[in-house]
């Protein structure tokens, strides 16, 4: 099992990415690269991924905006 991310705008189209990923042989180690580089991500101009297990989408399109929103403590207005 290879375990990917697909880098998007945020119109969905494919981006190349700022950080040049790799193939993950788990869910976790993939989902711990991304969280130690979604800001590098953000920065490049990739907007949101997916992750995909062997060409399979498992979950996404997962915003990068979103965590920076939350790292800035910001709250929705209401």
């Amino acid at each position: 099992m290879a375990w990917t991310w697909r880098f998007e705008k945020a119109d969905g189209t494919e981006t190349e990415p700022a950080v040049q990923p790799e193939e993950f042989s788990t869910q976790s180690d993939a989902e711990s690269w991304i969280g130690e580089v979604w800001r590098e991500l953000l920065e490049g101009g990739t907007d949101q991924v997916t992750l995909q297990e062997d060409g399979t989408t498992v979950y996404g399109p997962m915003s990068l905006h979103a965590a920076t929103e939350a790292d800035s403590g910001g709250t929705a207005a209401g």
